[in-house]
Formats: structure tokens, sequence, C-alpha cells
């Protein structure tokens, strides 16, 4: 058996976050629903938008290093969607309910976050450029959306949950 090598890593890797953004774009409508404010609903539909983008970037990715788009089970973005699951249940029509929507949505993103920067380094070392620019790009994308979400956290949401107490 070959040992494994940075190549492995990155199509393993590559197959997880792809597996991941499939998950995320079914969760999205779901929490564009649940979400009281406009602003929040419309940064979900906009997130969803960007997230079909992601996934043709990674099929381009795949594309480039002769693999077929495949995504592997993840259990880390799986759980991650599952707690903002029970947040939608648990904190239904509360004033906190955006407060944690917003905190569910930026651990699926600081995840996305971690594995693009992965990703993209890794790209980079082993000489595929065309792939680090794409990755990058959606790279790019998941931070702003990390930093709309921290936006109306800050702007409303976590007033309107401590309003309640």
């Amino acid at each position: 058996m070959k040992g494994k090598a940075l190549d492995d890593l990155f199509h393993d890797t590559l197959k997880d976050i792809y597996y991941a953004e499939r998950q995320i774009l079914k969760a999205l409508p779901k929490m564009a629903r649940g979400a009281q404010s406009d602003a929040l609903r419309e940064a979900f539909q906009k997130h969803k938008e960007q997230t079909e983008g992601h996934v043709e970037r990674l099929q381009q990715v795949f594309e480039l290093i002769g693999k077929a788009p495949r995504g592997k089970t993840c259990p880390a973005i799986d759980g991650i969607i599952e707690e903002g699951e029970e947040i939608m249940s648990e904190y239904k029509d509360t004033p906190a309910l955006d407060a944690g929507l917003i905190a569910a949505a930026q651990a699926v993103e600081h995840y996305e976050i971690a594995r693009y920067g992965a990703l993209r380094q890794w790209a980079k070392t082993l000489g595929m450029d065309e792939a680090a620019k794409l990755l990058d790009q959606t790279l790019q994308e998941e931070s702003q959306t990390d930093e709309t979400l921290t936006s109306i956290a800050e702007s409303e949401a976590n007033n309107m949950a401590a309003e309640a107490v």
C-alpha cells in the first residue's frame, strides 16, 4: 500500500467539502423560512445562490484533477446542521431565534472557511494554480457571508434577543 500524500489529502478534503456544500444547499432554504428578520432571510437566500456557485466551482476543481465529483459523508457538517435544526425547533417564535440561527450559520461558515483555506493552500503547494484561484474565490465569498452574519447579529438580532430578557 502506497503512503498517502498531499494530493490524496486534497482529494479526500475536496470530497468532504463537496458533500458539505450539497447539505448546506438543503439547509439554507429552511433557515431562510425560519428567519424572522428580512435582513437575515435575504442573507440566507443570497448565500444559497452563492452556494450553488460553490458546488459548480468544486465540480470544476474535480475536473481539473481528473476525478469525478463525489462527496464523502462528513459527520462534522451533519452535526453542525443538526444543531441549527435544533435551534430552529427550540427557539421558534422567540426573540432569540435569529441570534441562534446566525450562530448556527456562522458555525457552518467557519467550518467552510477552514476547509477552503486548507484546500487553497494545498492547491498552491501542488502547483494547481487554477484550482487555487477557484477555491480562493469561494473562500472570499464564505468570509464575506460570515461578515454579513456578524453585522446582522450586531445591528439587530442580538439586541432583539437581549431585550426579551
